[in-house]
């Protein structure tokens, strides 16, 4: 079935394409956003994972720090994020846990022997808040070159920022890591911001660690990691709502099997096969994924590296450190077996292909700062969520199991890692569904490419890019001005594979849609 000509097609309906189709539809566009799920969202849902509990989960991505709030503003979307109240908790492994270093608003450096790094760690992030509080609105604007922007940026702060521009941006992040701060357990805290979902050395020359790094700290210009209310499916709801207010058409169950370079989409919709053609073509998925669209040979895309388990609890587990609350431990990051050299130890042991012993992991608890996603019952009885987040498990320890085993021997990995420096195993505590199992739920590199189709499992679509252009890289078209250019003038990237792309942040829906505007 052909469909009329259309201004815009969006394949793809996570978050990025939301705020694409909302962009494009404000500025009276006509717009058709295709989603082969039944849903929107993508990656930025929420769900019932137990069966007979009434807690709605972010099942996939879980904390927003890259979400402009220019974009929504702009879109008047309904997005409500709260702070959590700590940065971080470690438990020091050497001990079991018996001590730890709490870092916010009581910082326990000298609990864990380290009182002389504290000066060091925190002039360390207030030279980086001088690179990235003045990178963070350029996100949102057409593509600078790495000399025009570092120009700027430098002649914006002085000698000091020109030091952290070249700490952060041109050598491995371990020498500033290391030269910071002497003491093991600071420098792991300070260093897992440039491994989450990345599978690199912290000193690799290719500084893919410090792209994700500087990702990780850049949002909002501080690097603070809220937490949204109602979960990350009310984020993607109120993008949806915003989209569709201003006429999007959104078609969920739409597969897509075919793109065309002159902008003609083949899909299908239930039993039908349809043919839409579009002035531009926008496309939230992997740039693997539509490659194999386009029957193009697809590009290599680097490994995604985590595991994800989400857990739901009666209460908080007990901890080891009788210094430390619960609630001030969950407050915040929950940092588990993290030291600089278990990350370092973690990554030789994945990259020979065995699953690290003992997993790094961190852990958020979400109801603590938004209890909303629980029903009423279960907040009075005390009950928790734990998202425990691990690092260094790269997809091809994935491909060399099978997918349940796999998922099993990850799942043991990042309890057995949380229990180490736990006073009472974390399975005491959990909850119950309603057929008496323990609700314990684990997402793989595998299942976020099954079933949201991101290549190799790589919640960032792909390795991430640094947020300008190259000296010698042509920015002579909008697409290109904008970091979304493919190799098809009519077809532009719009998600986490756009050139600022990554985490839930909507900046490459905003610039996908401001390269069709031709802002």
């Amino acid at each position: 079935m052909r469909e009329p000509f259309l201004d815009a097609v969006i394949v793809g309906g996570g978050h990025n394409g939301l705020v694409a189709a909302a962009y494009l539809a404000r500025a009276g566009r006509r717009v058709r956003l295709l989603e082969r799920l039944e849903h929107v969202g993508g990656a930025a849902v929420s769900a019932h994972p137990f069966d007979g509990v009434d807690a709605r989960l972010s099942r996939y991505s879980y904390l927003v720090s890259l979400l402009p709030r220019r974009i929504v503003d702009d879109l008047g979307a309904r997005v409500r994020l709260v702070p959590r109240r700590f940065s971080s908790y470690t438990p020091d492994p050497t001990c079991g846990g018996r001590t730890g270093l709490l870092i916010g608003p009581e910082s326990t450096f000298g609990a864990i022997g380290a009182a002389a790094d504290q000066r060091g760690f925190e002039d360390f992030y207030r030279r980086s808040a001088l690179v990235t509080s003045r990178l963070w609105p350029t996100l949102v604007e057409p593509l600078r070159s790495r000399s025009e922007l570092r120009a700027a940026v430098i002649a914006d702060g002085g000698i000091d920022t020109a030091r952290a521009w070249q700490a952060m941006i041109e050598h491995p992040i371990a020498e500033a890591i290391t030269t910071a701060v002497t003491d093991d357990l600071v420098r792991g805290v300070m260093a897992t911001d440039a491994l989450i979902g990345t599978f690199a050395a912290l000193d690799d020359e290719s500084l893919l660690q410090n792209r994700c790094f500087l990702y990780h700290l850049i949002g909002g210009g501080t690097g603070a990691w809220d937490v949204p209310i109602g979960g990350m499916g009310a984020v993607s709801g109120a993008l949806a709502a915003a989209a569709t207010g201003f006429g999007a058409e959104i078609v969920t169950g739409a597969d897509v099997y075919a793109i065309h370079p002159d902008g003609e989409v083949h899909y299908r919709h239930g039993d039908t096969d349809h043919k839409v053609a579009a002035e531009h073509v926008l496309a939230n998925v992997t740039p693997a994924v539509l490659a194999h669209l386009l029957g193009e040979t697809e590009p290599e895309t680097a490994p995604g590296a985590q595991v994800k388990v989400n857990l739901m609890l009666r209460r908080l587990p007990r901890l080891r450190d009788q210094t430390i609350t619960p609630e001030q431990a969950f407050g915040g990051t929950f940092h588990i077996n993290e030291s600089y050299r278990q990350l370092d130890a973690a990554y030789t042991r994945a990259a020979s292909g065995s699953v690290p012993n003992p997993l790094p992991c961190e852990i958020y608890c979400h109801t603590l700062a938004d209890p909303t996603i629980l029903s009423e019952s279960l907040r009075a009885a005390g009950a928790h969520t734990l998202t425990v987040f691990g690092l260094h498990t790269p997809h091809s320890l994935a491909t060399s199991d099978t997918p349940d085993r796999f998922r099993d021997t990850l799942t043991s990995a990042a309890l057995t890692s949380l229990n180490s420096v736990l006073a009472e195993p974390i399975q005491d505590v959990l909850w119950q569904d309603a057929a008496g199992r323990l609700c314990i739920e684990t997402k793989t590199t595998s299942d976020l490419e099954g079933a949201l189709g991101m290549t190799n499992g790589n919640i960032f679509h792909g390795a991430l890019a640094w947020p300008f252009a190259e000296d010698d890289e042509p920015l002579d078209t909008p697409a290109r001005r904008w970091g979304v250019a493919t190799d098809h003038d009519r077809i532009l990237l719009c998600g986490s594979g756009s050139r600022r792309g990554g985490a839930v942040s909507g900046i490459g829906g905003h610039n996908a849609a401001m390269a069709v505007l031709g802002v």
